[in-house]
């Protein structure tokens, strides 16, 4: 496996959006669901979210531009199963979430795009989006080895389940890498078939 697709730590500023439930139809309105690609997703991001605050959305605020993490609460990412909506926040910018949890599907797709999404206890995540907001400057790291997410010297334990954690160290998440890597290895076990060689007499 490439090491390039290897994800031991995430590093940068934060951008918090509060509340419990978010769901993926307010990360990314249905009406985007029929885009050919996923190219231009990440200027739609909590647009209707981000209308309803005329301007006061953390998205729109410019201390939080260039964040690479996402700070959330309780459950972020239920409702429909749409991949559009992690492809959409990773193509505004983040990188990493941490959050109190998160639902399944949105986890699943999370960790298909290579965006580890870790957790911390309510009072950590308080503690951490707190600060975030009073100082947008900080840096926080996610540490997918040591399992902690720490910033302005603090430091708090993170859960992350051990398949997904091992498959960002490992680089495994990455299955186009895989593939790609094993290419002599495709192509050999081609050769060998013979229904790959088209019907002329041997």
């Amino acid at each position: 496996m490439d090491n390039g697709s290897r994800i031991t730590q995430v590093t940068g500023q934060a951008l918090p959006v509060r509340g419990n439930d978010i769901d993926t139809d307010r990360i990314i309105p249905a009406r985007y669901l029929r885009t050919v690609t996923f190219e231009n997703l990440g200027a739609h991001a909590f647009e209707d979210d981000r209308l309803a605050a005329d301007g006061r959305h953390p998205f729109d605020d410019p201390r939080f531009r260039g964040a690479r993490v996402l700070l959330a609460n309780a459950n972020f990412g239920c409702g429909s199963s749409r991949e559009h909506a992690p492809q959409a926040l990773m193509r505004w910018g983040i990188r990493a979430f941490v959050g109190e949890s998160f639902a399944e599907i949105f986890f699943g797709n999370c960790v298909a795009l290579g965006l580890p999404c870790v957790c911390l206890a309510p009072a950590a995540m308080e503690l951490l989006q707190s600060a975030v907001e009073s100082e947008p400057a900080t840096v926080v790291t996610v540490d997918l080895e040591a399992l902690r997410v720490s910033w302005s010297g603090n430091v708090a334990a993170a859960a992350l389940p051990a398949g997904p954690r091992q498959q960002f160290i490992t680089g495994e998440w990455d299955s186009l890498g895989q593939l790609l890597a094993a290419g002599e290895g495709i192509e050999a076990a081609a050769a060998r078939l013979p229904y790959t060689r088209g019907f002329a007499a041997p």
